[in-house]
């Protein structure tokens, strides 16, 4: 027998193996495994949206933090407050002395309709006097359901830098003052920190009667 003498198979008899049916068996098999992982058109388009939204909220790449603050001047040193805080900037007008209040109460003004007390931050930071000052412009500030105003000199403008560059209070100021300092910018702009003073109560002025103390005579004293 040659290389070129075609070979024959005998006819498959009763007992043989159909290979050609095996085949188509195996290519179907092949081809329902493969369908098994793919999805229909309209679950394929919906996980493709999913995806798609999936990648619109993906965190963008994290910014400092910006504090906002209103800078003013206090008796020749530059303050600030966070915005935030800040509801109004006017100037003062017909404040009304209260008496029996502590000295770094100013007195009470109206403010379109509403009773406001007024705080001189030199007298409650203990700010040594360095002679006269206009003490003229009024900031309210408002938050947790308190409302007072803090006098300035002068409004200077608003800054706006990264949390990070706040730097912490000189460590030479000690006492109510420091307390009251979230730290200093580095232009050596002092950062207060507003939401601590609004929840000092004992810098608002209650507009109410205090009611009179009434003391029992003593045995034998007229009544």
């Amino acid at each position: 027998m040659n290389d070129d003498t075609p070979i024959t198979r005998a006819p498959a008899g009763p007992g043989a193996l159909d290979w050609s049916s095996v085949r188509q068996r195996m290519e179907a098999a092949r081809l329902a495994f493969d369908r098994a992982g793919m999805h229909d058109p309209e679950t394929t388009q919906r996980i493709l949206k999913a995806r798609a939204q999936a990648l619109a909220k993906a965190p963008e790449p994290e910014l400092s933090e910006q504090l906002d603050l209103l800078a003013f001047r206090l008796a020749w040193e530059d303050y600030a407050v966070e915005s935030r805080f800040v509801r109004e900037v006017c100037v003062l007008e017909q404040l009304t002395p209260v008496p029996s209040t502590p000295p770094f109460v100013l007195g009470l003004v109206n403010l379109h309709g509403e009773i406001l007390s007024v705080i001189d931050l030199r007298t409650f930071f203990e700010l040594p006097a360095q002679g006269l000052t206009d003490l003229n412009k009024l900031i309210v500030l408002a938050g947790e359901g308190m409302r007072f105003g803090i006098l300035a000199d002068a409004i200077t403008g608003m800054l706006s830098l990264p949390v990070a560059d706040i730097q912490p209070a000189l460590p030479t100021l000690t006492g109510i003052r420091a307390k009251y300092l979230r730290g200093v910018t580095p232009g050596r702009t002092a950062v207060l920190d507003a939401g601590l003073l609004l929840a000092d109560d004992s810098l608002v002025v209650r507009d109410e009667p205090v009611a009179p103390r009434v003391t029992k005579p003593m045995q034998g004293e007229p009544r």
